[in-house]
């Protein structure tokens, strides 16, 4: 087996906007076609009604998932995900914590799926790198 100091290739600008833009488009969508599961992450500190930040955050993924799709918009687009997962993330700790006490694999989820932004982030600001 060769060793090579040649760095690995990542894919390709178009595949890697892909693989953020289509994610958020599919969230954005399912925001609407079955929005109760997402009302119940909503943290009860935050001020309105869930459905109301149910349905802003699916918005807020679709516009952002469209702008990371189209080439001309794509750093814009990367620069709004990296602040909407910021955004979201108060959700993802309010699942865990809603979580604690149902069975060890729905803690695991719940659990896993924090540190799951740091990736998440890190992919949307080298979109805007390729942008």
């Amino acid at each position: 087996m060769a060793f090579s100091l040649r760095r690995r290739r990542r894919p390709s600008a178009e595949r890697s906007a892909a693989l953020l833009a289509y994610p958020l488009l599919g969230m954005g969508v399912l925001h609407f076609a079955a929005p109760a599961p997402f009302d119940t992450l909503v943290p009860p500190w935050i001020p309105g009604e869930a459905r109301f930040w149910t349905y802003a955050s699916g918005v807020a993924e679709l516009a952002v998932g469209t702008a990371v799709a189209v080439p001309r918009t794509r750093r814009l687009g990367a620069t709004a995900a990296v602040g909407l997962f910021l955004a979201v993330f108060p959700a993802n700790v309010q699942m865990a914590w809603d979580w604690r006490h149902r069975p060890w694999p729905w803690q695991a989820v719940a659990l896993g799926r924090l540190p799951l932004q740091y990736p998440m982030v890190t992919h949307a600001l080298r979109v805007r790198a390729d942008s």
